[in-house]
């Protein structure tokens, strides 16, 4: 269980020639964090007084459409004023040294984009918070939209709402179907789960078929106990040295 740099170095020597072939890495709300950006369900993911899970709804859009479009805004906001952090510019990085990367992330942040993870490398599960959608038809947009009054959509003039998955939501299936695919084509070498507590256990048992399973996560999880190494140690600290790259 590595958290010093000595220790770091070395199963970074141990995982090299994996994180030559094909690698999946699985970010969540930690890695945004290690940014400023509170965790969805954290004692700082309270907003008003309000809890998320009571904005984040598709029941909460329907009784409130500008409440919650106020909330998008502000949250918004707050990723524009945040910057990648070491364990973002670490992934990017790895994007060049592997022979092939997938960056499955559970974050609707632009803060992997921002750091350079190119767009075919990349899959946002949960969607993505500078895109919008329409209600009532297929429009969908990443241009600025001001939250209030709630915006409609030029084309039907429903209303337009925040291109994310809601709790309640099923998944959007062409998100899932990139990850099937890249799993289809052959065994990852190595999986990386950095920074969350949940987790599709589908993803991981498809990932560790033939692969290691590397836990990076300054807490114990679920996934701890079926981990081959458990890094407890901050994304942007530890990523950096597991891959060989400056911070």
């Amino acid at each position: 269980m590595p958290s010093d740099r000595a220790s770091l170095e070395t199963l970074a020597q141990r995982l090299a020639p994996r994180l030559r072939g094909r690698v999946l890495v699985v970010t969540g709300a930690g890695v945004s964090a290690e940014s400023g950006i509170p965790t969805f369900r954290g004692a700082g993911g309270f907003w008003r007084k309000m809890s998320p899970q009571r904005l984040a709804t598709p029941e909460a859009f329907q009784r409130d459409p500008a409440l919650v479009w106020q909330w998008y805004g502000e949250r918004r906001d707050g990723v524009r004023a945040a910057a990648p952090n070491p364990a973002h510019h670490a992934i990017a990085t790895l994007g060049s040294m592997a022979a092939e990367l997938l960056v499955v992330t559970q974050n609707v942040d632009d803060l992997h984009e921002r750091a350079g993870t190119r767009a075919d490398q990349l899959v946002h599960v949960h969607g993505e918070i500078f895109r919008t959608t329409c209600t009532g038809c297929d429009f969908a947009t990443r241009e600025p939209l001001a939250p209030s009054p709630p915006p409609r959509c030029p084309r039907c003039r429903a209303l337009l709402r925040p291109g994310v998955v809601w709790f309640g939501e099923s998944l959007d299936p062409a998100p899932i179907a990139r990850v099937e695919a890249f799993f289809e084509r052959a065994p990852c070498d190595v999986t990386l789960v950095v920074g969350t507590t949940a987790l599709f256990a589908y993803v991981v048992d498809w990932a560790t078929r033939d692969g290691a399973l590397v836990e990076v996560n300054p807490e114990t999880t679920p996934l701890s106990a079926r981990a081959d190494h458990v890094v407890r140690a901050p994304a942007g600290q530890a990523l950096p040295l597991l891959f060989g790259v400056p911070a």
